[in-house]
């Protein structure tokens, strides 16, 4: 039972001996020994204000030998004779000097904790991230020190969770959910990750928040808006949404005066869900036609004609239509220039597909706060890079106060 399963005897034996030894690998880390070992010294020669078997008055404290610490940066592992000494204090008493360069319990460094945290969100889990980096740093990389890297980043994360928002000119809010599969209470289950994206008046889009949620309810939004409000966030100026019910009426009981638009890819998928599958590409053919057309009144124009044709033809789909109201058009309500980014939810879609992408070989996540995690930290890593809305020149216009005539 002590034999190490993880490893088969190929593993074990692969890229060893003398073809494998790299002498710029082993004389590049006896440098770096040598560099961290002269900068430990440098440290403590400045604390003891006088340099190695020097004598000089007004002594404030005395080494006492070297101490074995083992080091682990993206350079890889190194053994290090540090320095150790006593400094003396003004009431006479002394205590053991510490090393800002080299703290104190410090086996790895930030860069290497770093490196392994983006390993786990490049989309690979804890332990395939130390298979990975086992052989890169002579098994220095245990499983559980990525998990102890991962937790550090948490740190951050709840921090980001309690910022001030009162700084941020938000001008347009972008909301939606998705769907994951998290283990709670020992089982898999499907949680809501419920997303906020703001747009500033600069036109760059920031993540304001995420949070997971049983589902997409009025309640689940209303907690997720509520803690926006009170940490700060102004009144938008606009509102995207993708026609989800709870969302509708939590944002129509807190923001009743703000558009809100109802996706146009979103709303798409309704009326073909109410005709036959012969139908569905003339439909989609007018839907696009009447949704992209250049002008205000092409669009009404459109609208018009489409809800006559299909009231003949498949009555279902003009109802369909008709249920979204002014919502599905608020878009026009915009400078023609902002029309391509206000009529979907796409920026934050985009952003589900590669958070689903970068998890697909972790079938079931360990926890929801891992979930909603790991999204934020996809971001905040820069892994996901999130460009300007199309038409944020004119950001600055606030929206009409009405967008085409629905009378039929």
């Amino acid at each position: 039972m002590d034999k190490d399963s993880s490893k088969g005897p190929v593993e074990q034996v692969l890229f060893a001996g003398e073809a494998w030894f790299d002498p710029i690998e082993a004389g590049l880390r006896g440098r770096i020994r040598g560099f961290i070992e002269e900068l430990v010294e440098q440290e403590l020669e400045a604390a003891l204000g006088r340099g190695r078997y020097e004598r000089a008055g007004g002594v404030v404290g005395h080494r006492h030998g070297h101490r074995r610490r083992q080091l682990t940066g993206s350079f890889g592992p190194v053994e290090l004779a540090v320095p150790r000494a006593r400094l003396r204090a003004e009431d006479g008493s002394t205590q053991e000097w510490r090393s800002a360069v080299l703290p104190r319990y410090a086996r790895r460094t930030r860069q290497l904790e770093a490196l392994i945290a983006g390993a786990y969100l490049a989309g690979t889990n804890t332990r395939r991230v130390q298979r990975a980096l086992a052989a890169l740093f002579r098994g220095a990389v245990g499983k559980d020190v990525v998990s102890r890297a991962w937790r550090k980043v948490k740190v951050d994360w709840d921090a980001w969770g309690r910022r001030d928002l009162g700084g941020e000119d938000i001008v347009r809010l972008i909301l939606d959910g998705t769907v994951v599969r998290v283990r709670l209470d020992r089982k898999a289950t499907s949680i809501s990750l419920l997303v906020v994206l703001g747009v500033r008046r600069d036109g760059q889009k920031v993540l304001l928040a995420i949070r997971a949620m049983g589902g997409e309810s009025e309640a689940a939004w209303r907690a997720v808006l509520d803690d926006l409000v009170a940490r700060g966030l102004r009144t938008p100026e606009f509102l995207i949404i993708d026609g989800a019910a709870g969302l509708e009426k939590a944002l129509a009981a807190l923001w009743p005066a703000v558009p809100a638009q109802r996706c146009t890819v979103h709303k798409h998928r309704n009326p073909l869900a109410h005709a036959p599958e012969r139908l569905h590409a003339e439909i989609s053919a007018d839907y696009t036609d009447m949704i992209y057309a250049e002008t205000a009144k092409e669009i009404e124009a459109r609208r018009k004609a489409f809800l006559r044709k299909w009231r003949l033809k498949c009555r279902a789909v003009a109802d369909s239509l008709e249920e979204a109201g002014e919502a599905l058009f608020a878009f026009t309500r915009l400078p023609s220039s902002q029309w391509k980014s206000a009529r979907t939810t796409n920026a934050i879609e985009r952003l589900h597909e590669e958070f689903k992408r970068r998890i697909k070989t972790q079938t079931v996540l360990p926890s929801a706060e891992t979930a909603a995690m790991l999204f934020w930290a996809l971001l905040a890593s820069g892994q996901i890079s999130m460009r300007k809305v199309d038409g944020w020149q004119t950001l600055g216009q606030p929206p009409a106060k009405s967008s085409i005539d629905l009378a039929a």
